[in-house]
């Protein structure tokens, strides 16, 4: 039966756990450029500036995630920067499986539904603010 103890460390392993694989990918976009997301959201009509606001899905919100720091908008800010992802880069594949009958977009899905759980489950007490 899990007790007190055992939910606090489940959110913080949750909400650090999305942070910590969330963030290679946004310093990966800080050291490479955003040019890529410009474009797809160019194709789609979108401005490209908009492109910048991956920081803000990919670096800001996994750190504010891993401090605990407003744990609940950070993982809204990362479930709305995997939906916008999902739209514009992948969904051609939004279904897809590969050949084993793995979904394309498994990784994709973690964060998103990972990020969702923080959203409704918070940050816990391990958190520099636990909302």
């Amino acid at each position: 039966m899990l007790n007190r103890l055992d939910d606090q460390t489940g959110k913080f392993l949750l909400r650090a756990g999305l942070g910590l694989l969330l963030l290679p990918h946004g310093i990966e976009k800080l050291l490479g450029g955003v040019l890529d997301v410009q474009r797809l959201l160019a194709a789609a009509g979108l401005p490209e500036p908009l492109g910048y606001g991956v920081f803000i899905g990919e670096l800001v919100a996994p750190l504010m995630l891993i401090a605990g720091y407003h744990a609940r908008w950070a993982a809204l800010l990362v479930v709305i920067n995997m939906l916008v992802a999902i739209a514009l880069a992948h969904a051609a594949e939004v279904f897809a499986f590969d050949s084993d009958g793995i979904p394309v977009l498994e990784l994709q899905y973690l964060f998103l539904l990972t990020a969702l759980a923080v959203v409704f489950l918070g940050a816990g007490r391990w958190a520099f603010k636990g909302r």
